[in-house]
Parts: structure tokens; sequence; C-alpha cells
């Protein structure tokens, strides 16, 4: 039976070339190893397949039951089975997207399912940024537009580069760990994770749902720019702002210097304007101010002085003087206490008599009895 089936392969083999298939997939298993096994069919037949790890690992993602495929393959048996199968080496959805778009979807739904595309966890940009990470290529044309922007715009940010790749096998791994290391960053204000354009396949990493996660983990607010201004990736997605353009990161990371100088020069002249402003009115308010107090002192003085008068008139109605003057006097003794009553003035008794212009002195006369 063995020489059977081996000679069963080789006639296969040496009959058929590679040949392209088209079928639909089912009965897809993945095992540990890495190798893929399923079964092509369409409405007449079906074959089983097998795709070496070696092959399907420059592919996105597995395909699914029911996905309808090209495989370009070629046929042999399995001797130890006698059974008929193809060997592929290249699996092309007929669909559009393919197995791109399919790992895409996969991916985004799982991060909307954690709430990692929800618009209100995204962060504002700080408006003055004093140090900014970049996690992109050493060598690529997108650091040296970022660096140029932000010379021109805003020379005084200082920034960190955090070199990694950004396509190609070992990508994902270097942009996660690149990303996980702006969180060790002393004092950070701002991130830019990104490249410059190129085809699907070279943008793929900044589609990988392990990348799209770090990004999410950065712990101050992270610009993604990925491409040009068509492509949109999962970064884009999961980042607190998407620009198309790493130039554009840079434009939106920091603020315009020229710009900002007006700003503040037109809020100077405004301060000024406002402060001798409220000046005036305060020098206005305090004339009024002293106009106003120095009529009610004056008035108070008024007030007060006509008070005055009065009493003094009522004072000098009273005074002892102005009796005198009307034609009475006022008996005194020696000692200078006023005389009251006829009592008081004993026979021969000194005194005085105080007139109005002047004083007499006087005895009261003896008794004659």
């Amino acid at each position: 039976m063995a020489d059977v089936t081996r000679r069963a392969r080789q006639l296969i083999e040496a009959g058929f070339d590679r040949l392209w298939v088209r079928g639909e997939v089912t009965s897809f298993k993945s095992y540990r190893s890495g190798h893929w096994y399923f079964t092509l069919r369409d409405a007449q037949a079906q074959v089983r397949c097998v795709m070496w790890r070696g092959d399907n690992q420059r592919l996105p993602t597995s395909p699914e039951d029911g996905m309808e495929v090209f495989v370009h393959a070629r046929p042999t048996l399995w001797e130890e089975r006698g059974e008929f199968r193809l060997t592929v080496k290249q699996l092309i959805p007929t669909a559009e997207g393919g197995l791109w778009q399919l790992q895409l979807e996969r991916a985004k739904a799982a991060l909307e399912r954690d709430g990692l595309l929800d618009p209100a966890r995204k962060r504002p940009l700080p408006p003055y940024p004093e140090r900014i990470a970049v996690v992109t290529s050493p060598d690529g044309a997108a650091l040296r537009d970022i660096v140029s922007v932000l010379e021109r715009r805003w020379p005084a940010v200082e920034l960190w580069v955090v070199p990694t790749l950004v396509q190609g096998d070992g990508a994902e791994d270097e942009l996660c760990a690149a990303l996980e290391m702006v969180n060790a960053l002393p004092e950070m204000d701002l991130a830019i994770v990104g490249r410059g354009g190129g085809s699907r396949e070279d943008l793929w990493a900044f589609n990988s749902e392990q990348v799209a996660r770090a990004v999410a983990a950065v712990r101050v607010p992270i610009i993604s720019a990925v491409g040009h201004e068509t492509d949109v990736s999962l970064t884009d997605l999961v980042a607190d702002v998407r620009a198309p353009t790493p130039s554009a990161a840079a434009e939106a990371a920091v603020p315009d210097r020229a710009a900002t100088q007006d700003r503040v020069g037109a809020l100077a002249r405004r301060l000024a304007r406002g402060l001798g402003n409220q000046a005036e009115l305060g020098k206005e308010r305090l004339e009024r101010t002293a106009d106003r107090l120095g009529a009610a002192v004056q008035r108070q003085v008024e007030a007060r002085r006509h008070r005055l008068e009065g009493l003094s008139g009522k004072l000098d109605a009273l005074s002892p003087l102005r009796v005198l003057q009307r034609g009475y006097a006022v008996a005194r003794d020696e000692a200078g206490r006023v005389l009251k009553r006829a009592a008081q003035f004993s026979p021969g008794l000194p005194f005085r008599l105080e007139l109005a212009d002047g004083e007499v002195r006087a005895r009261t006369l003896e008794d004659d009895a």
C-alpha cells in the first residue's frame, strides 16, 4: 500500500505544476505549530488543503469558514492517508480588502468592546508643551518633517525621540516597547506616534490591535500621524488626536510662535487701555467723591457754627453782666460771696456793690435801736 500511495504522489506532483484554484473555505483549523488545515470546495467538488506556517505567517490573519478565496497551490497526495490535497503557498480572498480588512475589522471590534474608541476618553492637548516624545523611525522622513515644523513654530520645545521599526518583521513588538518607554520618560507633556506614507502592508503595524492598545495606554495625550491624509489606522482611532501627516501632527502639538507673539501684544495693548480707562474712571470717581466730601464737611461746619452762635446768644442772655447793664447791682462780702438775703447784711457789715461799670464799697448802717 505504501508503494502505491508513494507512486501516486510522484505521478500527481510530476503531472501538475502549481495552479490557481478558487473555492470556499470550510473546516478551517489552525494548530499550535502554526500550520493551517482546511477544505476548499465549490458546487461540484472539494479538496483538503494545508498551508505551512512559513507560508501563512506573511498574512495578517487567518481566513474564516465561508470565505471565498484564490489559492496558489501544488497538488500532492498525503501518503499516510492516501488522500489527495493541495499544499497552499498563497491565499488571496476574492472580496475587496481580503484578510487585511478582516483583521482590521476584528481588531476594531475588540477595541470598541473595551471602550478604547469612545470619543469621551480622548484628552485635550496641552496648549504649551515643554517636552514631546516622538515614537518613529530615526531614519524616516516623518521625523525630519516633525523636527522642521517644531523648530519653525515653537523652538523652545524639548524633543525626545524614541526609535522604533515602523514596518516589517518585529515592528509591532518594537512599537509597543517604544510606546511603553514613553511612560517611563520624565515629565513628558505630549507624545507623537507615526510614520510617512506607504502601502497597506507598510502601514499595517499601526493597524495592529496590540499596538493600538499600547497607544491607548500612554499616560500623556498622544497624536497619531500615520501615512498620508487618506490613510486611517487603528492608532488614529485610539489616539487622542489624529493628524493626517507627521507635519500636521507637529503643527497640532505646539502653538505658532509668531501668532502667539501677536496675541500677547494685542493682549498687552488691551490691558494697557483697560488699565488707563480704569485709572481715568478712578480719578473721576475720586474727584466726585472729594467734591461731595468737601460739600458735606462745609455743611457740617455751617450747621455747627449756627448752633454755636445760638448757644452763645443764649449764654450771653443769661450772663450776670447783662443783668447789671439793665440797672441792677450785685452785693458781695469781703470773701466775694454773693449776698442774696437781707439777713446776710448784719449791722456794720462791709460789702461791695458790683455795678455794670465798676464796684462801690459800702457798709450797713448800725441798728438805731
